[in-house]
């Protein structure tokens, strides 16, 4: 058509040809995130490497092409679908951005673009004796545009807390191609940094974050636990916690997960475990000393097996080894994982991992575990095959089993992945009409089009209406 020609030229014009791809092959390349259940092409793909490109590309496409969607993209790293383009239109990729503007060590802030990696900006504060907290498994590839879309957190979420707690401002685009700022680059007026952080790109285009950074601590201490059972090694945790202690972290493997990474990696671990407990405690050294004479305790006190800690940087490397590399170990198992990440109560833990287990044994499927167990975030991986289509359709059923589970726990549906397009419809599990109500008013407000991220998170928006089991999408190309 005339106008989608005059709008890929109009493109073209401000982000440069080869930075505007229409071709199929192109195209696929970016049909997903790493939540590859739901796939759909975009109708093309822009990779501005400004905030004012951004601008002028999203003022373009609500000149031209009014109706078309706009759902920007980092490293594809999400696992909930929020980055793939349910409805087609333009995907608009922020990787080029990635640069680390400036780090304030006096404010203990950094500017950055938000393609710039998660951990690209610790290795830039660490100089000043600062980094960025929030260590989502990922962080080495994911973006900090992916981690204030979806809210990341990771296994320092338990003390340090999520990526909400770590952000200063934003500066970003609107659904217009208005370039906006909320928090502290707006000094004043109503601060809705809070409301953009975990809105998936449904509400503006971020571009640029001021970040808090936090300080590096004068010492840590990293423990390996082994449990006899899961039971034991949930019930140290809550027993841990209620002792008051805050561990910087509190990570847990099952025994299937332990025995793939020690397959893959072969770093000595206890096969017959069947829980790995990590445990991190940072600060002042009194301070640890007095944590770890808890910890000790309460771990002997629910059956321990067997525990060391590291004695030097490279050993605690080692155990982070073990948690880092879980998920990607599992392959060894199946050609292919679906990771969820319900929360529940901590205290809950065992019901939780008991009734995940009893439902994968109701589907036929293999569950692998892995839990950010200090603050009750679970991610049950479902093992699979993708060309199996009946097994798919189990997976999907297992994981919506396995969100309602946690709600009926006292829990949630996401604790850092987002609801994207993988949990639109427990979206009404876990909230009502009137929460649902305010929060479509909250994005008609500021997107009143729908154009950004259309089909994400509000269950109102989603591309299928009919219940039952969550349809597979697989996007045709559309007109502009």
């Amino acid at each position: 058509m005339v106008l989608a020609a005059k709008l890929v030229d109009a493109l073209k014009a401000i982000v440069g040809a080869e930075n505007v791809l229409t071709d199929a092959f192109d195209l696929s390349l970016y049909d997903a995130d790493a939540e590859t259940l739901d796939t759909a092409s975009p109708d093309l793909v822009v990779l501005p490497a400004s905030t004012e490109e951004v601008a002028a590309v999203v003022k373009a496409v609500a000149t031209l092409a009014p109706t078309l969607p706009v759902t920007a993209r980092g490293a594809g790293t999400g696992l909930s679908g929020g980055a793939t383009c349910v409805r087609g239109g333009l995907s608009l990729v922020l990787t080029r951005m990635n640069k680390v503007l400036h780090v304030d060590a006096a404010e203990r802030a950094a500017l950055v673009q938000v393609g710039a990696t998660n951990v690209s900006v610790s290795r830039q504060a660490e100089p000043h004796g600062l980094y960025f907290a929030p260590d989502p498994s990922s962080q080495i590839a994911s973006t900090i545009g992916g981690n204030i879309a979806e809210n990341a957190g990771g296994p320092h979420t338990l003390k340090y807390g999520m990526t909400t707690h770590h952000v200063l401002a934003l500066r970003g685009v609107n659904a217009r191609g208005e370039v906006v700022a909320v928090g502290g680059f707006n000094r004043g007026g109503l601060d809705l940094t809070g409301v953009v952080i975990g809105s998936e790109g449904t509400l503006m285009v971020v571009t640029e974050a001021l970040l808090r950074l936090t300080p590096l601590a004068a010492k840590v201490e990293t423990l390996l636990a082994y449990f006899p059972t899961v039971r034991q090694c949930g019930q140290a945790v809550s027993d841990i916690v209620a002792q008051g202690v805050v561990p910087a972290a509190m990570e847990m493997i099952d025994n299937l997960t332990l025995n793939a990474v020690e397959d893959y990696l072969g770093l000595g671990l206890r096969r017959d475990a069947q829980a790995l407990l990590i445990i991190e405690l940072d600060g002042v050294e009194a301070g640890i000393a007095c944590a770890r004479a808890i910890v000790e305790k309460c771990l002997h006190e629910n059956g321990l097996l067997e525990s060391r800690w590291a004695k030097n940087a490279r050993e605690r490397a080692d155990i982070w080894k073990a948690r880092k590399t879980s998920f990607g170990a599992l392959g060894r198992i199946a050609p292919h994982g679906y990771v969820l990440d319900g929360v529940i109560p901590r205290s809950r833990l065992a019901e939780a991992i008991e009734g995940i287990a009893k439902i994968g044994e109701r589907h036929g499927l293999t569950i692998a575990n892995v839990y950010h167990a200090g603050d009750g975030n679970l991610h049950p991986c479902m093992l699979y095959h993708r060309e199996d289509q009946a097994e798919v359709a189990r997976v999907i059923s297992a994981g919506r089993e396995i969100l309602h589970l946690c709600v009926e726990l006292g829990g949630t549906l996401s604790g850092e992945h987002g609801i994207g397009v993988e949990k639109l419809m427990e979206m009404e599990s876990a909230f009502g009409p009137r929460d649902l109500e305010f929060m479509g008013l909250i994005k008609t407000s500021l997107d009143p089009d729908g154009r950004l991220n259309p089909g994400k998170v509000l269950p109102q928006l989603k591309t299928c209406g009919e219940s039952g089991a969550r349809p597979l999408l697989r996007h045709q190309q559309l007109s502009c």
